[in-house]
């Protein structure tokens, strides 16, 4: 099965030009989602460009030296990195010097002349990664961010879709990382609020001391906030909020799928029931990157 190619075809089918990847944790497929749906494009010979919220494509990860997946990028590929990490060989060509930094140096666009291995840094703002994102299409025709889930809110002011990666690296066991996977994914498609009914709106972002209290009143109108991002709930929380409260949006968000990597580096979970766990309760297309299987 092509994964890559269908994600690539349902974040067209919604009318985007660019995909996040947004995890439940580390080490949970982000990055080897990401290759999949880069892989997709350049088959389908697709400009694309490349962007991550931290690091990524290095061979050994910095904070426990494990190995990490590599990126082979191909002519032609644009990438944000870190002036500090552009490899002398292979080649590649300097678009843009940006004034944006990341935590290890100035942020430079690239385009790849010669294949080969690089690595992608980005700024550690999530409006930095808004603006990387748009700035990226100006060089290709889609873009690919490799995210993380406190820089959410990247999302929020951009017309993206939004790929959910999980794993048996992002919790003890398997029905808790399910249920954080559901509860996230619930909370990227609430639904757009409807005018003509009452609703309370939300100032900035739905606290769980705040979302605890239009519970206890038992609140029946529609609890509106700007978009997904604003809801600061997870775990139980986010579903006891989910499931009592009537929340909805301004602004909708276009998750498209999840992506599970059921091999951990402690633990695994059993391939199948992870799959079909994560389908039931997340409502949307779940792909195992790794062994190229989709849930029925």
């Amino acid at each position: 099965m092509q994964v890559g190619g269908e994600l690539l075809a349902a974040a067209r089918s919604v009318g985007a030009r660019s995909l996040f990847v947004i995890g439940t944790g580390k080490n949970v497929g982000k990055t080897v989602t990401l290759r999949a749906v880069y892989e997709a494009a350049c088959a389908q010979g697709v400009a694309v460009g490349l962007a991550s919220v931290g690091r990524d494509g290095e061979a050994f990860d910095i904070g426990d030296a494990e190995p990490k997946p590599r990126l082979w990028l191909r002519p032609g590929t644009v990438l944000a990195t870190a002036t500090s990490v552009v490899p002398r060989s292979p080649a590649s060509a300097v678009l843009e010097v940006s004034s944006r930094a990341t935590a290890v140096g100035g942020l430079v666009y690239l385009r790849v002349v010669v294949p080969g291995y690089f690595e992608l840094v980005g700024p550690p703002t999530a409006r930095g990664v808004r603006d990387v994102a748009q700035r990226l299409l100006a060089y290709a025709d889609f873009a690919v961010v490799d995210g993380a889930l406190d820089r959410l809110a990247a999302v929020a002011a951009g017309d993206d879709a939004i790929v959910v990666a999980c794993g048996a690296s992002g919790r003890a066991t398997m029905d808790e990382e399910v249920a954080a996977v559901g509860a996230l994914v619930a909370r990227l498609r609430l639904p757009a609020y409807q005018p003509s009914a009452d609703c309370v709106e939300i100032e900035g972002a739905l606290t769980p001391s705040h979302a605890a209290a239009l519970i206890a009143a038992g609140e029946r109108r529609q609890i509106v906030v700007a978009d997904p991002t604003k809801v600061a709930l997870a775990g139980r929380s986010a579903a006891g909020a989910l499931a009592r409260l009537d929340l909805r949006c301004r602004r909708t968000l276009k998750p498209i799928a999840v992506t599970i990597a059921s091999i951990g580096r402690t633990r695994s979970f059993e391939p199948r029931a992870f799959i079909d766990a994560v389908a039931r309760v997340s409502g949307l297309p779940v792909y195992d990157v790794y062994a190229g299987m989709r849930a029925a």
